[in-house]
């Protein structure tokens, strides 16, 4: 589905943010009979609260919505935005915010008007929003069609979504933007990136194991995406019981934030050189699975101890990642669905990431404040590296004892990652609807990030 405002000119009844603090100098500016009503139906402006007022004919003359408090505002995000789904049907103009905002306002609305629809039908959100006056409009609507991409890509059935299907999402997205893109299968992929195959050639051949490599922009700075696309992970020999497998279709997150990055990048047509890389594998269990205690060799060189199947997330970005720094490299940025670890210690509404450069965490979380779009920033704890190191082997893909394990995932890319590195270990799925965000598949890190760019490279 395509997210948009209505058009500027729109009729449309107009919709006041209200806060707490200004409900009575807001209620002060309406009719005598309207702001009666406000009182007696007990509005007092908590986030998300609305209430449509009559007018002389019976219709809604103008509606309310609550900004919250400041320490509703310090709880929740998007909570104005909840208004599109609780106003009656019809068309509104947004009035009483501005700047940083009325942004998020806007964006929340467009985002919480989301339906994934592929399989039953869905009624559309009933309250359409005008585009707001004083913002840019269409960047805020290209966002939000990019984040529907990434959510789109992640509800999207297992049988729906394999390596093969993944790749076609990226070239449906070269073909929108024209950018150019390769996918490396086949004999090709187990002589050049022996990770990602090893990871996926027990599938199928109709969901074999493969490298999307999109590019775009001729001119200005390098940036590298490398999107973990584990389509389905079973976690292979090592297989997981029943209660874990059940959200793993999700485990692709990692590409379809990335392709939802590229999206908001190539739409606005920023002065940079885009390269985005996504080892495409569904970890499955066959007669060719990988087992326990095989050594692979890396694209890289570095040799790997696999002592356990379902840490292949890490193998496939492994290749990908050494890929990236063959030749110039810029700054390179990884996203992947990668360790429960990172779960169990931020929860599912932050983004863990990790940086190589200082200078860069702190754009990130900067811009990351700035658009709602929280991140938290991990170490690259140098001390543990030797927790990575087996002995028989250059690495171990899953160090014993469970201890720091988001840590650990991080270490093991870094040693195949560029110099300039920035890796996210994100969750990728809601769990429960929130403001603006459904529960499903969502985007994390990906507005942060774009947002971060200017500082990042200097645009």
């Amino acid at each position: 589905m395509t997210l948009a405002f209505l058009p500027a000119d729109t009729p449309a009844i107009p919709l006041i943010a209200v806060a707490p603090d200004a409900l009575d100098a807001t209620l002060a500016t309406l009719p005598q009979a309207q702001a009666a009503w406000a009182r007696a139906a007990g509005f007092r402006g908590k986030g998300g609260e609305v209430l449509a007022l009559p007018g002389a004919d019976g219709g809604i003359a103008v509606a309310l919505v609550g900004t919250g408090s400041d320490g509703e505002r310090a709880r929740g995000r998007f909570l104005v935005a909840q208004a599109a789904g609780r106003l009656p049907a019809g068309d509104y103009r947004l009035q009483g915010l501005e700047g940083a905002a009325l942004e998020e306002a806007a964006l929340g609305w467009l985002l919480a008007s989301y339906r994934f629809d592929r399989y039953r039908k869905a009624d559309p959100a009933p309250a359409r929003l005008v585009a707001p006056a004083g913002i840019d409009a269409a960047r805020i609507a290209r966002i939000a069609n990019a984040e529907a991409l990434t959510r789109d890509l992640i509800n999207t059935s297992p049988a729906d979504m394999g390596p093969a299907e993944l790749a076609a999402a990226a070239q449906a997205l070269a073909a929108q933007h024209g950018a150019r893109i390769t996918v490396t299968e086949g004999a090709a992929l187990a002589r050049g990136f022996p990770l990602i195959h090893a990871v996926g050639r027990a599938a199928i051949p109709a969901r074999a194991p493969r490298l999307i490599d999109m590019t775009w922009g001729d001119s200005g700075p390098l940036l590298t995406l490398v999107g973990k696309g584990v389509c389905f992970d079973t976690g292979g020999l090592d297989i997981k019981p029943a209660s874990s497998m059940g959200l793993m279709k999700k485990d692709m997150g990692g590409a379809a934030t990335v392709l939802g990055l590229a999206a908001m990048i190539m739409g606005e047509g920023l002065s940079l050189r885009l390269r985005v890389l996504i080892p495409a594998v569904e970890n499955a269990v066959g007669s060719d699975s990988f087992r326990p205690q095989d050594v692979l060799t890396s694209r890289k060189g570095l040799t790997v101890e696999v002592n356990n199947t379902d840490a292949e997330g890490r193998l496939v970005l492994a290749d990908a990642l050494a890929l990236a720094g063959e030749g110039e490299a810029g700054l390179t940025l990884s996203m992947a669905t990668l360790t429960g670890a990172a779960r169990v210690a931020v929860g599912p509404d932050l983004a863990p990431f990790y940086a190589s450069d200082d200078a860069d965490a702190a754009a990130l979380a900067q811009a990351a404040a700035q658009v709602r779009d929280p991140v938290w920033r991990m170490p690259f704890h140098d001390p543990y590296e030797e927790m990575i190191e087996p002995g028989i082997a250059d690495l171990d893909n899953a160090p014993s004892g469970g201890m720091a394990g988001s840590i650990t995932a991080a270490l093991f890319l870094r040693r195949f990652a560029p110099p300039r590195y920035v890796h996210f270990d994100i969750y990728g799925w809601q769990p429960k609807p929130a403001p603006a965000r459904p529960k499903g598949g969502t985007g994390q890190g990906a507005r942060a990030v774009f947002a971060a760019l200017p500082a990042l490279l200097g645009l």
